[in-house]
């Protein structure tokens, strides 16, 4: 909200200054936001007179001026090449040190062709104010020299700009802004009264009124006979000082009264009416013409004007560009409305429209005031424009708007820390129009102003539909009474002083601080720790993806298809962050980096709803090491990439399964899927499928590995005990089994844990081989077994024992021999 400080002294009998003020507006919550002075650049330019002016000797295009700027400067000579400098011109003049803004110069004093100067005569396109009119800027006749060019132009306004709360549309007004700042103790609030007009004739046009949930209150009358033309220039600086452009009278009364009181109007052009009946209804599909020049298609949920040739406004909006006042508008058929604000928020964003006036009756406007304001507008029209009234017609009736609120003086020191007299609070409400019905020693009831939407409205309420219908009422009572005391105590604190209020710690639930992250936030944290610390870099990539990517990873299904994407090729809701690592990947190899390793924890989306997953990519080749060559990325360090997460996140390995069926991005014989019990699964791992590289224009090896955060089990809180160690050295054996090629190497691993499990601690492969003296498609397995002995040494016989156990077993679950 703008205004300029000129215009709150319409309303506000004050001394303050412009600090005072802003000050003051911070501390009762109308925070400023900015404050402007557009004449600041201008004090330095200076009302003068041209005493004479003559041809300069060396040059045909530029003349010698004396000029007269006042006292100390009664005869400075300034050379000018302006066409119309003449003697006894009234102009504006810059002196030696003065920077002009519009040619972006400081002037200095010299000489000129020989010739001296002084300072500067000035156009307005000079001083950033207009348009090159081809000379200088002629001031009028009577303009006495040595003034401020900015006083005497009246541009030493300063503009200040607040912001508004959504429940403060009562501030959304220059009146209501004054009103708050005497209640303040910053002045006197100047009355304020509108002077009816007295219809002459009766108005050719009338309402109807068929959607009154969306307006329950319109007004209106016919004012004949006026002329539309600019604005006096009074008006026109107002509304261009806040950053309204000027239309003409008729127009930018409607504008003024919408800042001046916070009371949107609006005027029809009679003459382009069809019919004498104007109806408020719903929309049906009918595409209209609004005064910003756009196409605009109404729904049946929408209000609308309209007279016997369709649509001429949406309520409350915008109107329509067939029936707006011009130039030629003779007569006028001014509107005054009260709209329901969810109504007209709902259209807004139906329509994508928005304007001054959806902006305050979307926060609610003064409900009392449409019969006043439309007799101000009336006289104003009457003053600027000429005419005659007619009388007012109306539909519908005013809302009852009357409200009461009670506060128990003891709320305002519980609720805000701040001990405010009793005396004092009942004086702050009155100040801000609050009427005392009744007042004890212990609380006051009040009734609140017509312009105070916010205070004491019935809360909307959630209950339960379970809850009984007594005990309903009697809560939603409660919260009634409740919610409109503490817009009571928020009044007297914030006049009191928003930087009076002392802060106050709240107190602590409990000794022990609660828990700050979830564990989803945990688990998120920790795998970002564990992956780093393998050498990934994370990265941070859009949910939204291309639906050809998309299509490579899984699926594209229409109903995570956006509608309004950011960008053509972001138009599908990403599967798996894979999408966005893949991506990445290629482009780092484009520029020269194709080893590279990147891990992104983030959202995947299907049809059955959004999972967390952790995903990490390895491209390229291994780094060189003194004593080891570069090698290709393969899936086996993909595999300990997401096996290494999996540990750290509290899921213990030898539980898990390994199944090749991964899916289809994966390279189908070289994947797998890691599994907690047949049902679970936990992710994936393996190496892209070659035509998914090819498609994206990758010719370098990439493995990859998704962890599906949400899957992972939360670790069983167990008390635990001491660790028991064995005094015995654990003995190593290693053996290798000729196998079938289509038996799972997991299976061969459990069969030999599960040989003895008192003394086998732990089951390693180490080997894979294939090749001269293994059968045909069979291979040989070399695995690792650790035997830690517990209460004694083991003997060459009770090893030897231990080892037919594990070849009998091995033998027995997977047909394997040892070789």
């Amino acid at each position: 909200m703008k205004f300029t400080l000129s215009w709150l002294y319409d309303h506000l009998e004050t001394s303050a200054t412009v600090e005072e003020i802003c000050a003051k507006l911070n501390q009762i919550g109308l925070e400023v936001e900015g404050v402007e002075n557009p004449g600041a650049a201008l004090e330095p330019f200076l009302t003068a007179r041209i005493l004479e002016a003559t041809q300069h000797p060396n040059a045909d295009r530029l003349q010698v001026c004396r000029v007269d700027a006042g006292p100390g400067m009664t005869d400075v000579q300034v050379v000018c090449g302006a066409p119309n400098a003449r003697a006894g011109l009234a102009v504006i003049f810059a002196k030696p040190g003065t920077y002009v803004p519009g040619l972006d110069i400081t002037i200095k004093a010299g000489k000129i062709r020989g010739e001296a100067s002084g300072g500067m005569l000035c156009s307005l396109r000079e001083l950033g104010m207009g348009e090159d009119t081809g000379g200088i800027a002629e001031l009028p006749e009577d303009t006495l020299p040595g003034q401020s060019y900015a006083d005497f132009a009246g541009l030493d306004d300063v503009v200040i700009e607040i912001a508004i709360t959504p429940n403060r549309g009562d501030a959304l007004s220059v009146r209501g802004i004054a009103r708050d700042l005497a209640a303040a103790g910053l002045g006197t609030l100047r009355p304020w009264m509108a002077e009816a007009v007295e219809g002459t004739f009766e108005s050719p046009i009338t309402w109807e009124n068929s959607y009154p949930e969306a307006c329950p209150w319109v007004l209106g009358r016919t004012v004949r006979g006026v002329k539309n033309g600019p604005s006096p220039e009074w008006l026109r600086r107002k509304l261009e000082s806040i950053g309204l452009r000027s239309i003409s009278t008729l127009v930018d009364i409607t504008n003024y009264f919408c800042f001046d009181l916070g009371r949107p109007l609006h005027v029809f052009d009679v003459k382009k009416l069809s019919g004498s009946r104007l109806t408020l209804c719903h929309g049906a599909g009918e595409t209209f013409k609004a005064l910003d020049g756009q196409d605009y298609t109404v729904t049946p949920d929408d209000c609308v004007i309209t007279d016997a040739n369709g649509v001429q406004s949406v309520g409350g909006i915008m109107g329509g560009d067939a029936s707006g006042a011009d130039e030629g508008t003779t007569d006028v058929f001014v509107e005054c409305a009260l709209f329901d604000p969810v109504h007209i928020a709902l259209s807004c964003r139906r329509l994508g429209l928005s304007s001054d006036s959806s902006y305050r009756f979307e926060r609610g406007v003064d409900p009392a005031l449409p019969v006043a304001a439309m007799e101000a507008a009336t006289r104003m029209i009457i003053e600027l424009c000429g005419g005659e009234a007619s009388e007012v017609v109306s539909a519908g009736e005013q809302p009852a708007w009357q409200r009461e609120a009670t506060l128990r003086f003891n709320r305002v020191r519980d609720l805000g820390g701040l001990d405010v007299p009793a005396q004092d609070s009942i004086a702050l409400l009155e100040k801000l129009g609050f009427e005392v019905q009744e007042k004890t020693e212990t609380h006051v009831r009040a009734s609140v102003p017509s312009w105070r939407n916010d205070i004491a409205q019935k809360p909307v309420l959630a209950q339960g539909q379970d809850l009984p219908a007594d005990q309903a009422a009697r809560a939603a009572e409660g919260v009634e009474l409740i919610e409109a005391e503490s817009d009571l105590v928020e009044e007297v604190l914030r006049l009191k002083g928003l930087d009076a209020v002392p802060p106050v710690p709240l107190p602590s639930v409990s000794v022990v601080p609660a828990v700050a992250l979830t564990p989803r936030q945990v688990r998120a944290a920790r795998a970002r720790r564990v992956l780093a610390a393998r050498g990934l870099v994370e990265t941070v990539g859009f949910s939204f993806v291309s639906h050809e990517d998309a299509l490579r990873f899984g699926g594209a299904p229409d109903s995570l298809r956006l509608l309004n994407p950011i960008a053509s090729d972001l138009d599908q809701m990403r599967p798996t962050p894979m999408v966005n690592l893949v991506a990445a990947s290629q482009r780092n190899a484009a520029r020269g980096w194709a080893d590279i390793g990147l891990f992104e924890i983030g959202a995947g989306f299907s049809e059955d709803g959004q999972q967390q997953i952790a995903a990490g990519l390895r491209a390229g080749h291994t780094p060189r090491y003194p004593g080891q060559v570069s090698t290709a990325v393969s899936l086996w360090t993909a595999k300990a990439d997401a096996l290494e997460l999996l540990t750290q996140l509290g899921v213990s390995v030898e539980g898990l399964s390994a199944t090749p069926d991964a899916p289809s991005w994966y390279h189908p014989g070289r994947s797998g899927v890691l599994r907690q019990g047949p049902k679970m699964v936990l992710g994936y791992f393996g190496e892209l499928h070659p035509s998914l590289l090819q498609a994206e224009g990758i010719d370098v090896p990439v493995v990859g590995f998704e962890i599906l955060l949400d899957a992972v089990p939360e670790p069983k809180r167990r008390r635990k005990s001491a660790p028991k160690l064995s005094a015995f050295q654990p003995v190593r054996r290693d053996f290798a089994f000729v196998v079938a090629r289509d038996v799972p190497g997991e299976k061969l691993l459990k069969a030999v844990k599960g040989a003895d499990r008192n003394l086998v601690s732990d089951v390693s492969l180490f080997d894979l081989y294939e090749g001269e003296h293994v059968p045909e498609g069979h291979r040989s397995m070399g695995v690792e077994v650790t035997l830690q002995p517990v209460d004694k040494s083991l003997t060459d016989a009770e090893l030897e024992a231990v080892s037919e156990r594990i070849v009998a077993a091995v033998a027995k679950a997977t047909g394997a021999t040892l070789r």
